[in-house]
C-alpha cells in the first residue's frame, strides 16, 4: 500500500471575511415514533438512530496510521436523526434560492476540480496544484457549475452538490434546523448496524461481483472504467443502503463532520458523545470518494478518516445532516 496521499482533496489555506449565517427555516420536528421523518419539502428524508454503545475505529491495518484510525473503542451515543443521503443540488439550490447565500468558491472564483473530468480547453489553460497535478484550481468552478465554464447541473439535480466548504456546509444546517453529523455519529450510521465490518454493507468490496459503491475503477489517477456505473459523483440515493437506510456512506463524495480533525484525540477524549478537540486548524471527513483507489487512497472504509482547511472546497466533497431526538 502507498503512504498517504492528496488524492482526497487539494487545500485552500485563506478565506475572504465571512458572511453571517442565514437564519434558520422553520422545520416541523420529526415524531419520534416514526421509522424516518421528511424534513421540509425539498429535503432529504430522515432516519432515526437508537444510539447506544459501538465499537467505533479499527484495527485491521488497511489505513494510514497517520490518519488515527485505531484504537478499536466503545463509544456511547444519544439517539439523533441523520438524512438518508447527503444533500443534493436540489435541495441546496432551495437553500441558495431562499437565503441568496454565496459560496466561498464562488466568492473566491475557483475551486478544485479532478482533471480527469475537464474538457482539454480548461486542461490547457489552468494550472496544476502542486504536487498533485490530477487536481486543478479552476476558475468559475462552483457547485453550479461543477466542471468550470460550460458545465452545469443538467441531469445532476440528484446527485450530491460538492464544492462545498465545511462553512458553506454549516450554514445549510442550520438553515435547514440541523446540524453536522461529529464523527462517531457519522462512523455509527455509516456502519448501518454491523460490528466492526470494513464497509456498510461486509467485509468484500463487491460481494456476489456486485458494486455497492462509487469509487475509482482502473488505475488513478489515469483512466476509471466506470465499471461501478459512474464517472464522477452518482446520484446520491444510488445503490444498495446500508441496514440503516442510508445511501453512499462510502465512496461517492466524502461528507463534512462537525469535528475539528486531530489523530490522536480520542486516545485520550471521552467516550460518551465525543466531539472532537479544540480548533486545529482542519476540519474531519469521512466516508471517501468517487477518487478513491485502494492502490493510492484506500479511504473509502467506514473507519478511514481524512481532513481538511474548512475553508476548502472541490468536486468530491459534500455532506449530510443530522438533528437531535427531542
Amino acid at each position: 500500500m502507498k503512504p498517504p496521499s492528496s488524492c482526497c482533496a487539494a487545500t485552500r489555506a485563506a478565506t475572504p471575511p465571512l458572511l453571517p449565517l442565514p437564519a434558520p427555516a422553520p422545520v416541523p420536528p420529526p415524531t419520534a415514533t416514526a421509522a424516518a421523518a421528511p424534513g421540509r419539502p425539498g429535503h432529504a428524508e430522515m432516519v432515526r438512530l437508537d444510539g447506544g454503545p459501538f465499537l467505533m475505529g479499527t484495527d485491521a491495518g488497511d489505513g494510514y496510521p497517520a490518519d488515527g484510525e485505531g484504537p478499536v473503542r466503545e463509544v456511547r451515543l444519544a439517539p439523533f436523526w441523520i438524512d438518508r443521503t447527503t444533500v443534493t443540488n436540489g435541495e441546496f439550490t432551495a437553500f441558495v434560492e431562499t437565503t441568496g447565500w454565496v459560496t466561498l468558491a464562488e466568492r473566491f472564483g475557483t475551486s478544485f476540480v479532478f482533471a480527469g473530468l475537464l474538457p482539454e480547453r480548461l486542461i490547457a489553460t489552468t494550472r496544476p496544484v502542486p504536487g498533485i497535478p490530477w487536481w486543478r484550481d479552476v476558475p468559475g468552478a462552483n457547485w453550479r457549475r461543477p466542471e468550470g465554464p460550460g458545465s452545469d447541473l443538467t441531469d445532476r439535480t440528484d446527485h450530491p452538490v460538492t464544492h462545498v466548504s465545511w462553512r458553506d456546509a454549516r450554514a445549510y444546517a442550520k438553515w435547514a434546523g440541523k446540524r453536522l453529523p461529529t464523527e462517531a455519529e457519522w462512523e455509527y450510521a455509516a456502519r448501518g448496524g454491523l460490528v466492526q465490518a470494513r464497509y456498510p454493507w461486509g467485509d468484500e468490496r463487491e460481494p456476489g461481483g456486485v458494486h455497492r459503491m462509487n469509487v475509482w475503477q482502473g488505475e488513478f489517477p489515469d483512466h476509471d472504467t466506470g465499471a461501478d456505473g459512474h464517472v464522477g459523483t452518482a446520484p446520491a440515493d444510488a445503490y444498495e443502503p446500508n441496514g440503516y437506510g442510508l445511501h453512499n456512506t462510502c465512496g461517492n463524495v466524502w461528507e463534512w463532520c462537525a469535528d475539528w480533525f486531530d489523530p490522536t484525540w480520542h486516545l485520550t477524549g471521552p467516550r460518551t458523545d465525543p466531539t472532537g478537540p479544540e480548533r486545529t486548524g482542519r476540519k474531519a471527513m469521512r466516508g471517501g470518494s468517487y477518487l478513491c483507489h485502494d492502490s493510492y487512497c484506500f479511504r473509502y472504509r467506514v473507519a478511514a478518516r481524512s481532513a481538511n482547511t474548512p475553508e476548502s472546497s472541490s468536486g468530491n466533497i459534500g455532506f449530510r445532516c443530522v438533528r437531535p431526538v427531542d
